[in-house]
């Protein structure tokens, strides 16, 4: 949003300004903990996500969300603490920009509280490649991070966890990968994974003289680890040492304290470890190796399962979860295995929460929860097995939707009416997407039935609002039959005989009436039943044999119309005067002559003989109210009128789309917004037109005109938080509801909905009934202006995206790693634009990578077409000196290359430029 500033003082003229807020928090999960941070014996799952911390209560039903806490920069440390004498852990923070403090919960006001806080930077000093590395010391003498290259950070603590001065200490090893803690060190002991200048990587550990403040050699060191460790895992006691994660091998180290050095027996055999290279005090000791081979795969988190540090989680960059079990015997360790479980999410961060359930945190796709088994289940569709004969170890039992890492977007309106939509390529490796992100509604199911052919629902109370607020039947209505729903003692939804209401008929509208009574309108006339029990009433038939084509209701009144065109404006219930005559009583309502009327025509009419295609009769001030003062029509010559109620006098009509030659209109209803009355007209070919309504003069004013969908639309108000809202069901359903005056439309997350109704009951409560082609779902509604995010999975990385409305297509740049033959292949899909079916898969040539995308239009030809830039990626390369250009036309769900050009590098971007190409090739940009 954009604010225009007023020329002040010294200011010659006016400025704008970009008013920045965020519509989605952080969805990348970086960090994640579990330990006692609410509560003395209660677990917390505390997730980091970028700039935000969430704190969940382990309970029996799950997680239980419990606060949201913005941090004021991007988390790169978090870890939770102890010190003696605090009942509750401590949750220390750090940010990217060097900024710390400690975290504590205050059971008395329920907040988050600072206890410390401070700064970690330097006035001189070389950023650490790999960025902040920082830990706890598991003693809780002081707090180590490094974010300078040949410096570590030490904050030491006192006995009761206050921080002292901060102090520096100089670190030989320059590339530093990992820093560790040690665990069971009577003084604190540090581990160090770092690199040399040959690129060699070795593990060394350090003693931290707090009151010297300076290091001095530890008790042991390993020299050449495998090439590819990055993960530092401190075994705690009594075992200690720490496992060494790489690429190929994992490694076990720790000094033999018991024989000193031994025989190497191969894998796992203690052998004697030379002089380290950390300096004269550092003295040649025995040393436990214990080894195990693994895939040539990154290990890209892991979680401990064991307080005693027995088994480890280990997650990989393919989503493979292992389990990493150390076998000893409470002194020392004597092997390690290593097994897979099954796959999951690409991990970040792994915390073992109880009972064999995990939550994977993720910043390259979605986060989940899942179960560890103990015996073998099946796989999941989308799943790799872990065993040979198809099954897994791990189930999903829950997914959280991350957008990250967002590498293109594309803004798209589809619809044209100023809500548009964002598309994304998300995601990394397998769990790369699509995600389709937009303001709208959320519809959460409840329930569902297979239900096709339903020609409306109306949800019914078994009396008066005052007496009986809640729902408890639904009247579905079919071409040639009507069947009412009732919630039974096990709250499930079954057919029940309403022995009133006529079964053989298609319901044109049903509504509870002031009395305890229910109204059915069909095609023979107008039914009026006991709400209770169904017994019937009385019954009112159209003059002169006519059918009923459309009606409406409300709590004291019906309006219904025959083929023909003519109008009839009935009484209801308890509105009816003693004195009236009953149309028709049936006989369940005592003798004709002397039963009080419970139906009474009030008026008729004609609008000059045109046939009438809807109606309503809504109150106007709330769909509440006993009774409607106004009535709209809409007709067969797309014009909508207003009327009087009862009466039916004509007040104003107006053109609907063109002076009577429109569509025909399919629903009109009477609504206010926010105070605002309003008149909604929904044609059959999915336009809604909007009007103000003036009562007092009876004009219809400020008529506007939008597409919602394709499909006819359907009109009903509900109610969400205190404020009246109308669901358009079409075959783009669509919330519409008044905010600073305007009419808001948004969308809702579900392909399509035909019909509609509040359903208020007990089991499902603050819910709508929604009935599409082949369904009907019960269903709870979200908030109204939450952003809704839909996952379009292609198991491999979208890298450029690109929309081509002539096409209503997108064409999508994408990745696919092969692990087993350690591949990668690129390709450009093409999907379509509403449901995200993938059409064609263009196969690029080998070592050619795509680097950007665009649809654009070439000067004197109107066709619009994909252009692809690429580039040939060779080791012997430090920058590609070839690639292509590719121009594609979309036709028939089909990609067809209609030309080629080859130039001398990568064509890293593209961009049309007065019907011409222009693209920006390695440093260069030509045209």
């Amino acid at each position: 949003r954009q604010i225009q500033a007023r020329p002040g003082r010294g200011i010659g003229a006016a400025m704008a300004y970009n008013y920045v807020v965020t519509a989605q928090k952080p969805t990348s999960v970086t960090h994640s903990l579990v330990g006692n941070f609410t509560h003395d014996n209660e677990l917390n799952l505390i997730v980091a996500k970028c700039t935000r911390i969430e704190i969940h209560m382990l309970t029996p039903d799950g997680l239980q969300p419990m606060h949201d806490v913005p941090v004021y920069g991007r988390i790169a440390i978090m870890k939770l603490y102890r010190p003696a004498g605090e009942k509750r852990q401590l949750l220390y923070v750090a940010t990217e920009r060097l900024m710390f403090c400690v975290l504590a919960y205050d059971q008395t006001s329920g907040a988050i509280t600072t206890r410390a806080m401070g700064d970690l930077s330097n006035a001189i000093g070389r950023p650490c490649e790999h960025g902040l590395i920082g830990e706890v010391d598991p003693e809780c003498r002081l707090i180590g991070s490094q974010a300078y290259d040949g410096l570590f950070k030490v904050v030491p603590m006192d006995r009761a966890g206050q921080l002292r001065e901060a102090f520096d200490v100089r670190l030989e090893e320059l590339n530093v990968v990992d820093v560790k803690f040690m665990h069971g060190c009577a003084v604190p002991t540090i581990c160090v994974l770092y690199e040399d200048t040959k690129e060699a990587r070795h593990v060394k550990t350090y003693e931290i003289d707090v009151k010297e403040k300076t290091l001095r050699d530890g008790p042991w060191s390993q020299g050449d680890v495998e090439g590819g460790s990055s993960l530092i895992i401190p075994v705690p006691a009594p075992l200690g040492g720490a496992i060494v994660v790489g690429e190929s091998v994992i490694v076990y180290l720790n000094r033999d304290a018991g024989n000193g050095a031994g025989v190497g027996d191969g894998d796992g055999g203690s052998h004697e470890q030379a002089p380290g290279p950390g300096g004269n005090h550092q003295q040649a000791s025995g040393m436990i190796v214990k080894a195990i081979a693994t895939k040539s795969v990154n290990v890209m988190a892991h979680g401990v399962v064991d307080a005693d540090g027995s088994r480890y989680l280990l997650g990989d960059s393919t989503g493979m979860l292992h389990l990493l079990v150390l076998v000893h015997d409470r002194r020392r360790v004597h092997a390690l295995k290593l097994e897979s479980l099954g796959q999951t999410s690409i991990a970040s961060t792994l915390s073992y929460l109880d009972n064999g359930v995990v939550y994977v945190g993720s910043a390259y796709g979605d986060s989940q929860l899942v179960r560890l088994h103990a015996q073998p289940v099946r796989c999941a569709a989308d799943q790799v097995p872990a065993t040979p004969d198809g099954l897994t170890y791990v189930e999903c039992l829950e997914s959280f939707t991350n957008l990250g890492p967002i590498v293109d977007f594309a803004v798209v309106d589809l619809d044209r009416h100023g809500q548009g939509q964002v598309v994304t390529c998300s995601g990394v490796n397998k769990d790369g997407s699509l995600r389709v992100v937009r303001n709208g509604v959320g519809i959460h199911e409840r329930a569902a039935v297979e239900l096709p052919g339903v020609k409306g629902c109306w949800s019914l109370r078994k009396g008066d609002a005052s007496t009986h607020p809640s729902d408890t039947r639904l009247v579905v209505s079919f071409a040639r039959e009507t069947r009412v729903l009732a919630i039974d003692d096990d709250d499930e939804l079954a057919e029940t005989d309403f022995r009133g209401f006529s079964e053989h008929e298609q319901t044109l509208c049903v509504c509870n009436v002031d009395g305890g009574y229910v109204v059915q309108c069909v095609a023979s006339g107008v039914r009026l039943v006991n709400a209770a029990d169904g017994e019937p009433r009385a019954t009112w038939s159209p003059p002169g044999g006519a059918t009923v084509s459309v009606a409406s209701a409300n709590r004291t009144q019906a309006l219904v119309a025959t083929t023909g065109g003519s109008l009839y404006s009935l009484a209801l219930g308890s509105a009816v005067g003693a004195g009236g005559d009953a149309m028709d009583v049936d006989a369940a309502g005592g003798a004709q002559g002397g039963a009080q009327a419970l139906i009474r025509e009030i008026a008729s009419a004609s609008l000059d003989g045109k046939e009438i295609a809807c109606l309503d009769c809504t109150p106007l001030s709330d769909p509440g109210d006993a009774a409607a003062d106004l009535c709209a029509v809409g007709t067969w010559t797309a014009e909508v009128a207003l009327l009087t109620m009862p009466d039916l006098r004509l007040v104003t009509t107006s053109p609907l789309g063109g002076g009577g030659g429109g569509v025909i209109p399919r629903a009109v209803l009477l609504c206010s917004f926010e105070g605002t009355p309003h008149l909604l007209a929904g044609l059959g070919d999915g336009a809604l037109h909007a009007f103000g309504v003036d009562p007092e003069a009876g004009a219809l004013r400020d008529g506007k005109s939008l597409s919602l969908g394709t499909q006819p639309i359907t009109l009903r108000t509900f109610r969400s938080k205190g404020a009246t809202h109308v669901f358009a069901g079409s075959d783009r359903p669509t919330v519409i509801y008044g905010n600073n005056g305007k009419l808001i439309y948004s969308n809702v997350n579900l392909r399509e909905v035909l019909h509609a109704c509040p359903f208020n009951c007990d089991a499902f409560p603050d819910s709508l009934a929604l009935a599409s082609e082949s369904d009907l779902t019960i269903g709870g509604i979200d908030d109204i202006q939450k952003l809704h995010i839909r996952t379009v999975p292609l198991g491999e990385q979208p890298r450029r995206i690109a929309h081509q409305p002539e096409t209503r297509t997108y064409a999508a740049l994408t990745e696919n790693f092969d692990v087993d033959a350690r591949a990668e292949g690129y390709f450009v899909r093409l999907f379509d634009d509403v449901t995200f079916e993938t059409l064609c898969k263009f196969r690029l040539e080998r070592d050619e990578q795509d680097s950007s995308i665009i649809s654009c239009a070439f000067a004197d030809d109107p066709r619009a077409y994909y252009v692809v830039g690429t580039g040939y990626s060779l080791p012997e390369e430090p920058e590609p000196t070839r690639g292509r250009i590719l121009v594609f036309r979309a036709e028939d769900g089909k990609l067809q290359l209609v030309a080629e050009k080859e130039v001398k590098g990568a064509v890293y971007n593209l961009n049309a430029f007065n019907g011409k190409l222009l693209a920006g090739i390695n440093s260069k940009v030509e045209l």
